[in-house]
């Protein structure tokens, strides 16, 4: 961080007969004085480029010739050291100045050099001598160092050559503005032109006694612009900012970090600032500056590795890039990390932008939070929101998904990664733009109009988010700043070995609080109701996909990567603690131990759980999705398919997906999976969701499998939607299946005895899971207060009377509350429209039993009447 002296001219501008010579108050920080270099030249050879606009001096600025000579009189009078100590003394006494510095240390006229890394105290200002004649400008020009560093883009403390300075004889302004013709200081209707020192360069030394307010006048060919000096103002980014990042523990990185239109010391434009601790230097380019970021170097803030510069006078809807000095000295122009909004692919750029949204689904936060989600309704429709409807945009999805959603009794949507990538054929999960919604669908503000629509029908809105990887684009990512950054220095812990990809270093506290910074900023600055963590496994396991020899063990010889069970714990931690109501999920699909455990809870294998709220049953996708597929005969044989999910049913909070992950590369839609011909898939399938609908665990149904689409997914054209029109002769049959969906979230949210209980064994008992020879799963579900439901499925294509299933003695009758076999659903229609008396016969080992008659491919559910 490079302080400024307090005299930088940044307070407001006034009128030259208004500005005081005394130091402002408060003082500020100040920068070390660099030495010029610069010595005096005759006057015959300075007067040619500057005697038109210093004779204007001289006779304008008197009051700054009277004011200088009662300073030299009164310095003649009280000693030169004393006067100066004095005036710095002012400065010291107003702010955090400190002590002034000694008159009398170092060469005499000239201001000792210091580090520019490191605050230091006001140098003196010696009174301008009265004999000073006003003609004779001086060029102090940079010296070549400088010069080359600034030309080359590796200077690390621009700010500390360029802007205007105090130093011995007045003050001196230098400006960077290549292709000008020429630039002047305007300052209280005083104009005075720079010395052109070539390559851009211009300079001038003034004889005043403090750095005014004051703007340039920048000429180029056949325009003259007035702009502010982006080199005159104070860095934007406070010490606890600096700390915070350093310390790998900025929870709001988004506010620091990237590109914020803001007001600076009373003046407009935006604060770019970037993390990149491996440059050589880094310069701002855009559509402001015609990409050539030559004139826009960035000031490097001490040991964080950030670069910070503002410019003035720009803001919304410019396009940026980071131009970056490698170590080895080439360069690359990068895409903003933080950026939160880019351009649409295959555009790269990012842009500025700033939010002026606003909500109106308080209730719904407030609602949110009273109950946890293992304990509540949650019935999930997963949603790629590019091909759901083609070529509706955020806003005109508002228009139409929440509404469909709702129709149908889901609780929550799960949006398919929502943040900028650049192949739409990785649906989102090679992502390049973490902070950044894809431009694809609209502007940001746009996506939280669709997220508060959602809120405002009820609906609550999960995102997919992909933590674990990110693409190896040279704009992006990937060795950001010239060496390994953001992934692993290890090239075998770098490249994820199954989609070329990177993995995140999570062992570097920045890359963490990036991440854990980026979960935070999609739940409070979106709204999103949650997080559902892609490829988990991925990460946990230091041998994922890889051979021996292709990874090194952990320091205790295992194979767990410590790195990321630590940064999985201190994001589900920190997100719990900051966002009411959020939940989190995890994609894992192997048998870690305590992936929904607190993460302040033990486990047998030494670690505390990892925090998540719910975790993905992979094992019972696989098992039941295997069951389906065989033909009835057959199911005999694989019976213990469907009941081996219960063995572990509550070693986690699971939900139960069938994702698009099922329904895509050659997998066949769901319905396609069933065998038989139409009538038999169809049931299948519909007795298949109202046996998922009441196991133990939330579920989630990726979108066409509520209305039986036979064509699997594409994320090129989307659902058939077409077979839902009612010209299409089969349109009955799809229709029939969304009925069904419906009627099952219907039941489903009314029946607290299918969700409350998810999580506690007592929720559940198996009335049959032995029937192999009749294909029949017979179970009971019960709410907190004992209040049961009985399912029974029928995975056998015939019907069976007089069916006995064993029955709670306390309930006088039970009547269907669904019946997938229901002729408006499509089937054969084989219901029991009247309740069903218990016969005081016990059978499965409860007291009491019914009859019932079991329609072909079919599952029932029956209620207390």
């Amino acid at each position: 961080m490079t302080p400024r002296p307090t005299s930088s001219g940044s307070q407001p501008e006034q009128p030259a007969d208004q500005r005081s010579t005394e130091p402002p108050a408060p003082a500020r920080k100040k920068a070390a004085v660099k030495k010029t270099g610069a010595k005096k030249v005759p006057a015959k050879k300075t007067a040619a480029a500057a005697k038109a606009t210093v004779k204007k001096a001289a006779t304008e600025k008197s009051t700054v010739r009277k004011a200088a000579k009662k300073a030299a009189e009164k310095t003649a009078a009280k000693g030169a050291g004393k006067g100066a100590a004095g005036s710095a003394g002012k400065a010291g006494k107003a702010g955090k100045a400190g002590k002034a510095a000694p008159a009398g240390k170092g060469p005499a006229g000239r201001q000792a050099v210091r580090d520019t890394t490191a605050p230091a105290p006001v140098p003196p200002v010696p009174p301008v001598p009265p004999e000073m004649d006003l003609e004779i400008a001086v060029s102090p020009a940079l010296d070549a160092a400088d010069r080359e560093r600034l030309l080359n883009g590796t200077h690390h403390a621009p700010h500390s050559l360029l802007g205007a300075h105090p130093v011995p004889g007045g003050v001196v302004f230098r400006a960077f503005r290549p292709y000008a013709r020429a630039v002047s200081v305007v300052s209280g209707g005083l104009t005075v032109e720079l010395h052109d020192d070539g390559d851009g360069f211009f300079s001038g030394l003034l004889p005043l006694r403090e750095v005014p307010a004051y703007r340039l006048l920048v000429t180029y060919e056949g325009t003259v612009q007035e702009t502010e000096d982006a080199y005159r103002f104070l860095p934007t980014l406070g010490e606890l900012d600096l700390h915070l990042i350093g310390e790998g523990r900025h929870e709001e990185l988004w506010t620091v970090l990237g590109a914020h239109p803001m007001t600076h010391q009373g003046v407009t434009g935006t604060r770019f600032s970037v993390w990149a601790p491996n440059a050589r230097g880094v310069r701002v380019a855009g559509s402001f500056n015609f990409w050539d970021g030559t004139g826009f170097p960035m000031r490097s803030l001490g040991a964080t590795g950030v670069w910070e510069l503002f410019v003035p006078g720009i803001g919304e809807g410019e396009l940026y890039k980071f131009e970056i000095t490698r170590p080895d000295g080439s360069k690359t122009l990068r895409a903003d990390p933080l950026a939160r909004r880019t351009e649409v692919p295959p555009a790269t750029s990012s842009v500025i932008t700033s939010s002026a949204y606003e909500w109106g689904d308080a209730e719904w936060l407030e609602r949110r939070a009273g109950v946890p989600a293992h304990r509540a309704p949650f019935s999930v429709y997963e949603v790629h929101l590019p091909s759901w409807r083609p070529g509706l945009t955020y806003r005109r999805l508002a228009d139409q998904l929440p509404s469909y959603v709702k129709d149908l009794g889901f609780t929550h949507v799960e949006l398919m990664p929502v943040a900028e990538h650049p192949f739409g054929g990785s649906w989102g999960y090679q992502v390049t733009g973490f902070y950044a919604p894809t431009a694809r669908l609209g502007t940001p503000d746009d996506f939280r109009y669709l997220v508060d629509a959602l809120h405002r029908a009820g609906i609550g809105v999960i995102m997919d988010w992909v933590p674990a990887h990110f693409p190896r684009d040279e704009w992006a990512l990937a060795e950001f700043d010239g060496r390994p950054l953001y992934e692993h220095e290890d090239p075998l812990r770098a490249a994820h070995p199954d989609w070329g990809t990177l993995e995140f270093d999570f062992g570097r506290r920045e890359v963490r609080n990036f991440l854990v910074a980026n979960a935070l900023y999609w739940c409070e600055e979106f709204h999103i109701d949650g997080l559902r963590v892609d490829a988990v496994a991925s990460m946990l396991y230091l041998d994922y996909s890889r051979e021996p020899g292709q990874w090194t063990p952990n320091e205790h010889g295992g194979r767990e990567n410590l790195d990321a069970v630590a940064f999985l714990q201190e994001m589900n931690a920190t997100l719990y603690r900051r966002v009411p109501g959020v939940v989190t999920i995890a994609e894992e699909s192997t048998a870690w131990d305590g992936v929904t455990r607190a993460t302040h809870h033990e486990g047998p294998s030494g670690f505390g759980g990892l925090g998540f709220g719910l975790k993905w049953n992979m094992g019972w996708m696989h098992d039941s999705l295997q069951y389906m597929s065989h033909e009835p005969v057959h199911r005999r044989y694989h019976h213990g398919e469907m009941t081996f999910s219960m063995v572990y049913a509550y070693s986690e909070n699971y939900v139960l997906p069938i994702s698009h992950d099922e329904v895509v590369h050659g997998k066949g839609s769901l319905v396609s999976k069933m065998p038989g011909d139409w009538w038999q898939q169809r049931a299948n399938l519909r007795a298949y969701l109202a046996f998922m609908w009441a196991h133990p665990g939330k579920q989630l149904l990726f979108m066409g499998q509520e209305f039986a689409q036979g064509a699997e997914w594409s994320e090129v054209h989307g659902p058939d939607w077409w077979l839902l029109d009612p010209h299409y002769g089969a349109e009955a049959d799809h229709r029939g299946v969304r009925d069904l969906v419906r009627d099952l979230n219907t039941v489903y949210g009314h029946t607290p005895a299918l969700w409350q209980g998810d999580t506690d064994p007592s929720g559940f008992r198996w009335v049959t899971g032995d029937a192999a020879e009749d294909n029949v799963f017979a179970f009971l579900r019960y709410d907190s207060d004992g209040s049961p439901l009985l399912a029974v499925s029928h995975f056998a294509p015939v019907v069976r009377q007089d069916y006995r299933i064993g029955v709670p003695e306390d309930v006088p009758a039970w009547h269907e509350a669904v019946n997938t076999d229901a002729g408006r659903y499509g089937g054969s229609d084989v219901t029991t429209p009247d309740p069903v008396k218990p016969e005081p016969r016990g059978w499965h080992g409860l007291p009491a039993s019914v009859r019932l008659t079991l329609p072909p491919l079919a599952t029932v559910w029956l209620r207390p009447a």
